[in-house]
């Protein structure tokens, strides 16, 4: 019976920017992209339901969480031990990767109404992205209402998805951005801790490595789920 890979998206919630890495993947990955509503009170208990409507009917699974999805692949992954063969986790975090932050949440109010592509594409997508990468973000946060935007901040500020990756008994793999301005490695070493049989790739690139780096991100992710087999 085939895998499906079931891919979880950052912020933005659309799934638009999984693109690149699409391109890269064998067609035996049977990918599904799974995209958020732009709801303000959707929260990561209700994405995770989402998420798990959106599994095929039948058939093992492998899902990926990039950046902000990771507390629902976690979540996923632990209540269906039997359907998920591996767990990817792609410059995410168990809780706010950035905990001095959580003082200023008062101050995302004063966001405004579109995050300004310049400062969003430096920070996700590092110094020097492509037109294609670049147009995918831009049509990624036209997509973003500011109100979603602060309330998944503001998710992500509160977060603590500890009790669902420790119960985790899929095989991990934890992609980390070597130069991620948004994540510290820290949130890596926090996931080992809790969920000691996570395997760490560092790659060469940005927060938004599977779309800078689509091509050394699904090689390690075909390498690792080629180990399990």
């Amino acid at each position: 019976m085939k895998t499906t890979l079931v891919l979880l998206p950052g912020l933005d919630g659309t799934g638009l920017l999984f693109q690149p890495l699409l391109a890269q993947l064998p067609p035996s990955s049977c990918p599904v992209v799974v995209s958020y509503p732009a709801d303000p009170d959707v929260d990561y208990d209700r994405l995770t339901e989402l998420a798990a409507q959106a599994l095929p009917p039948q058939g093992r699974v492998v899902v990926l969480g990039e950046s902000f999805s990771g507390p629902v692949a976690m979540r996923l992954a632990a209540a269906q031990p039997q359907r998920v063969q591996a767990l990817v986790l792609c410059c995410s975090f168990v809780r706010n990767p950035r905990p001095a932050l959580a003082r200023l949440d008062a101050l995302l109010d004063w966001l405004p109404a579109r995050a300004p592509l310049k400062l969003a594409a430096a920070a996700l997508l590092g110094n020097h992205p492509t037109e294609e990468v670049r147009g995918l973000l831009a049509q990624a946060l036209a997509r973003l209402p500011s109100n979603v935007m602060r309330a998944r901040l503001r998710m992500v500020m509160r977060v603590d998805a500890s009790l669902a990756v420790s119960a985790v008994e899929a095989p991990v793999l934890y992609l980390q951005a070597a130069q991620d301005r948004l994540v510290p490695a820290a949130a890596a070493r926090d996931i080992q801790r809790l969920q000691p049989r996570t395997v760490v790739r560092s790659l060469r690139g940005p927060h938004g490595l599977l779309q800078v780096q689509p091509e050394a991100s699904a090689s390690a992710m075909t390498a690792f789920l080629a180990g399990l087999c």
